[in-house]
């Protein structure tokens, strides 16, 4: 799982909780850097914020979409963006969910993670 998240406490958090679940990950502080990382890894899933810096995460939704291959791999967004348009962009720009931060535990992160990637 690519973990792209910039506040550092919180992709620890994550990549914490994802290893214990069994789960690989890899943890980009920007959008820059996931693609940099999308291009010799690809992930089973990736994990999004949406307000980062150099790159955000709607920008790199729309770069996803114009490759092939990375728009295959299930992105859940996960943000402090609560806004129903957000959301909505978020979705038609090929977010399979989209998840506000402080509306998610961790242990609700793993199970929804758990669900997309069994389908």
């Amino acid at each position: 799982i690519l973990i792209t998240e910039d506040d550092h406490f919180l992709a620890l958090a994550y990549n914490a909780k994802l290893t214990k679940a069994g789960f690989e990950t890899i943890i980009a502080t920007d959008g820059e850097e996931a693609l940099e990382v999308l291009k010799t890894f690809t992930p089973d899933l990736i994990l999004l914020d949406l307000i980062m810096p150099r790159k955000n995460g709607f920008s790199v939704l729309e770069e996803l979409s114009k490759s092939p291959s990375l728009s295959k791999i299930p992105v859940i967004v996960v943000t402090n963006l609560g806004q129903n348009e957000d959301q909505i962009h978020a979705l038609k720009l090929g977010a399979r969910d989209f998840i506000v931060k402080t509306d998610t535990s961790p242990n609700d992160l793993v199970l929804k993670i758990q669900a997309l990637l069994a389908k």
